[in-house]
């Protein structure tokens, strides 16, 4: 019998006994060290995204004033830098540690994104980075360490984390974009480094499916090995690392998540196109989890990873227009909108793949990945608005940075501030 590694050990404990923890209490308070703001203003043209049939009603000033107000508040809320004077860090009260790296990617992404907005993002997107590089992963240092306690040390998730390293190797190509690497970070290096540490460590190697981190063995973690999450199928981030890379290996991946997101939909959720939290069994019949899987007994359902679902594949179907993902959101979309009656606050936080609610309760967790789907169907104007409208007038909770973090990137996405890559 193999023993498990500590690092890979530690990870898997604490994750399978406490969960991702997003709706519960803070994890562990911090020292208010909030980052002040000055922003300008960059909302782009209609339509908001290349390939979006749609975008909100609302007025440019309007969008822009909400993001502003929005993304202050955030930065004051989550970005902090008590730990050492080179770095910033986006605090999680409402993950299992107060730092992770799901948090930094976001990060990276959202400070990126308001390089046109906020004459302070590429010091901040700088000291995030440099956290992200002095905590590198206990199994592939070209990753990042997947949790660190209040003091900043790596502690239980000393491996990586999918999410997390995808959205920091995004967020380089976006920082390369609209930066440049010729200061003091090669983001396009750093980016490709990464890409190439992500395909190596965290796509696996028979099905081209994203592994859960770095950790998942076929000795050490057998059954998880065979597992992965659909949040991570971020499509449109594949297709740019194919494009940082001319690695076509990308397509393949990209593709694979595809064909698995249409069977899913097909055979498990012919009427809602929801996705489950985790997938089972991905060499031999891929399924929804049985049960607890890795976090809790609702891995199987829309819940608070899949959550991100209509979001991912929304923004692939909305920037390049790719016919499969614009079949699958609008599927989710349909869905969504049919069964609340156009009401986003009848949108539940938490569904079985049937669409029957197992959660009561509003969450912009999942209300605002919608909005994003939204914007593939023609038949949706009046939906989408209605969905800015309560994104809009849903402020930050200082308690919930999952929330408040998605939220943020939906409002980028859906309003067209930023880059397209």
């Amino acid at each position: 019998m193999t023993t498990l590694p500590v690092a890979v050990a530690a990870a898997v404990t604490l994750t399978a006994s406490a969960g991702i923890a997003h709706s519960a209490a803070p994890a562990a308070e911090s020292p208010s060290s909030g980052v002040g703001t000055t922003v300008t203003s960059s909302i782009a043209d209609s339509p908001a995204r290349p390939s979006a049939l749609l975008s909100p009603s609302a007025s440019a000033a309007d969008q822009e004033a909400a993001i502003a107000e929005f993304y202050t508040d955030w930065k004051s809320a989550f970005v902090r830098n008590d730990c050492q004077d080179d770095w910033y860090h986006v605090y999680s009260p409402d993950a299992y540690e107060p730092y992770v790296a799901e948090g930094q990617g976001y990060g990276l992404v959202i400070t990126a994104q308001m390089a046109d907005v906020d004459p302070e993002a590429q010091q901040l997107f700088d000291g995030i980075l440099q956290y992200v590089l002095d905590h590198p992963s206990a199994l592939d240092p070209d990753l990042m360490a997947g949790a660190q306690d209040l003091s900043c040390n790596t502690t239980g998730g000393q491996d990586s984390a999918t999410d997390g390293d995808l959205d920091i190797a995004y967020g380089l190509l976006l920082a390369d974009a609209v930066w440049g690497s010729e200061g003091v970070h090669d983001y396009h290096a750093l980016a490709v480094r990464r890409i190439d540490a992500i395909k190596r460590s965290e796509v696996h190697p028979d099905t081209r499916l994203m592994e859960l981190g770095d950790w998942a063995h076929p000795e050490w973690t057998p059954e998880l090995y065979w597992g992965s999450r659909p949040s991570d199928w971020m499509l449109g981030h594949f297709r740019a690392f194919r494009e940082a890379t001319g690695d076509s290996d990308w397509d393949t991946i990209r593709i694979a998540h595809q064909d698995l997101i249409e069977t899913l939909q097909q055979d498990y959720a012919p009427d809602t196109g929801l996705l489950p939290d985790f997938v089972q069994d991905t060499g031999t019949d891929p399924k929804p989890a049985q049960g607890q899987f890795l976090e809790s007994d609702t891995d199987g359902y829309f819940s608070w990873n899949a959550c991100r679902t209509p979001w991912r594949i929304g923004v692939d179907a909305v920037e390049s227009g790719d016919p499969r993902s614009v079949a699958a959101a609008q599927r989710m979309d349909e869905w969504i909108k049919q069964s609340t009656g156009g009401d986003p606050n009848q949108i539940g936080s938490g569904y079985r793949l049937d669409g029957t609610r197992y959660a009561t309760g509003s969450d912009a967790a999942f209300f605002a990945p919608f909005a994003v789907a939204a914007m593939s169907n023609p038949e949706s104007q009046q939906w989408l608005d209605a969905l800015w409208a309560k994104i809009v007038a849903t402020e930050v909770d200082p308690d919930t940075y999952y929330a408040a973090s998605i939220q943020l990137q939906v409002m980028l996405i859906v309003s067209g501030t930023g880059v397209t890559l």
